[in-house]
C-alpha cells in the first residue's frame, strides 16, 4: 500500500468514525436494520444491475432500491427492500426465483419475481461464517502457513465491521449458486441460500483482488477480477484455480457461449479464449472506455462501456460490430429482455432497445 493510499485510508476511517458517532448520536439507523425508502423516482435513478425473469425485469440500485417491469420496461413498479444498502446485482434462474447482492454484504432472495425480498446474509454474519471457517481450517491437522495467513485475514474481516460488498451473484439452478465480491469475497450455497458457506481458501488470489463477477461460458465457470485475474472452477478439487492472461488491468466481468468466453474490462480491453481457457486472443470490439457489462443473448454477445456505447457478436465474439443507441447513458448492467432487445441499467435507471438481426 504506498503513501498516498494509507493517507486516505487512515482520513476515510477517521471520517467513518466521527460520522458513526454522530449518526449514533442523531438516533440513526444502520442501513442493515433500514428498508429501503418508497419513492416514485426509484427507476429513475441509479440502477446497478438488471436481469429478466421469465417475461418480466428486475433491475437493483443505489439505497436498496429494487423495481419491477411487468412490460418490457414501459413502466416500473418499486419493491420492498428489508434493506437501504447499495446492490449491486440480480440474477434470476426463473420467473419466480432470484437473488440481489450488494454492500455491506447483503444477499437477498425472492420467491415471488422480485415482489417481495428477504435478507439471507449480511456483513455481519458472513464474517462471523468466515472466520468460522478459517479457524477450521487453520486448526486441521497439516494446515498450511497460507491458511493460517487466512484466518488473519478473515479476524481482520471482522474487526473492520460489514463494510464488504458483494458485486456479483449467479446461480445454476434454484439450489446452487454463488456470491462474489471485494477482497476475495467469495460464498457458496447448495440450498438456495438459507445456508451459505464461505469459500476465501479455494480461490488461487493470494492478494486478495476483488472479484467482480462469476458467470459459466464454453462449459466452465469463471470469475473475473481485479489485476489480471481471472479463475475457473475445478469441479473436481472445488476450488477456483488461476488462469494465465496477458493482461494485468482489472476485467469487470465474464460472457460466453457453449464454444467460446470473453473477459472484458479497463480501458476496452476484451480477451477470448475458444479453448476452454487455455489460451487468450485480445480483441478489438471497438469500444474504447472500460467495459463494465455483458451479455449472452438470441441476437449474439453483447458487450457496453461505461460511456453507454455498445457492440453485438454474433459469431461467438470473433468479431464485434457497433450498435447506435438514440440515447446513450452511462452504464452499469445489462440483460437480455427477449425478443431481440435488451435491457440496460445506469445512472438514469433503465431503457430497453432493440438490438438489430446481423
Amino acid at each position: 500500500m504506498n503513501a498516498l493510499t494509507t493517507l486516505a485510508t487512515a482520513c476515510i476511517t477517521a471520517v467513518a468514525v466521527s460520522f458513526g458517532a454522530a449518526a449514533a448520536a442523531a438516533g440513526f439507523s444502520d442501513v442493515l436494520e433500514t428498508p429501503a425508502a418508497m419513492s416514485p423516482l426509484a427507476a429513475k435513478g441509479l440502477l446497478q444491475g438488471v436481469a429478466r425473469a421469465g417475461s418480466a425485469l428486475v433491475a437493483v440500485g443505489q439505497r436498496g432500491h429494487i423495481v419491477v417491469s411487468a412490460d418490457g420496461g414501459a413502466t416500473w413498479k418499486q419493491s420492498p427492500s428489508p434493506v437501504s444498502s447499495d446492490l449491486t446485482a440480480v440474477y434470476f434462474v426463473d420467473d419466480r426465483r432470484g437473488w440481489a447482492v450488494g454492500h455491506d454484504g447483503v444477499i437477498l432472495h425472492s420467491e415471488d419475481g422480485g415482489g417481495a425480498w428477504t435478507l439471507q446474509l449480511d456483513g455481519g454474519r458472513a464474517n462471523e461464517l468466515l472466520v468460522a471457517a478459517m479457524e477450521r481450517a487453520a486448526a486441521a491437522p497439516g494446515a498450511s502457513a497460507a491458511v493460517k495467513g487466512l484466518l488473519g485475514e478473515a479476524q481482520r474481516f471482522r474487526e473492520q465491521g460489514p463494510d464488504k460488498p458483494f458485486l456479483d451473484v449467479w446461480f445454476a439452478d434454484a439450489s446452487n449458486g454463488y456470491a462474489v465480491g471485494a477482497y476475495n469475497l467469495i460464498f457458496r450455497t447448495s440450498d438456495g441460500g438459507k445456508h451459505w458457506e464461505p469459500w476465501f481458501d479455494r480461490t488461487d488470489n493470494p492478494k486478495f483482488f476483488n472479484l467482480y463477477a462469476i458467470r459459466p461460458a464454453a462449459g466452465g465457470l469463471y470469475i473475473a477480477g481485479e489485476g489480471g485475474l481471472v479463475l475457473k472452477l475445478d469441479r473436481e478439487a472445488q476450488r477456483f484455480g488461476a488462469l494465465a492472461l496477458p493482461y494485468k488491468g482489472s476485467f469487470f466481468g465474464v460472457v460466453g457461449d457453449p464454444a467460446d468466453v470473453l473477459v472484458f474490462g479497463l480501458r476496452g480491453n476484451v480477451y477470448r479464449s475458444t479453448d476452454a481457457g487455455g489460451t487468450w486472443t485480445k480483441l478489438d470490439v471497438g469500444l474504447g472506455a472500460s467495459i463494465v457489462a455483458g451479455a449472452a443473448t438470441a441476437r449474439g454477445l453483447v458487450l457496453a462501456d461505461q460511456g453507454g456505447r455498445i457492440a453485438v457478436s454474433g459469431d461467438g465474439g470473433a468479431t464485434f460490430r457497433p450498435v447506435a443507441l438514440r440515447q446513450p447513458m452511462p452504464l452499469a448492467g445489462i440483460a437480455d429482455a427477449g425478443d431481440g432487445r435488451l435491457a440496460l441499467a445506469g445512472l438514469r435507471g433503465v431503457a430497453v432497445v432493440e438490438i438489430p438481426a446481423p
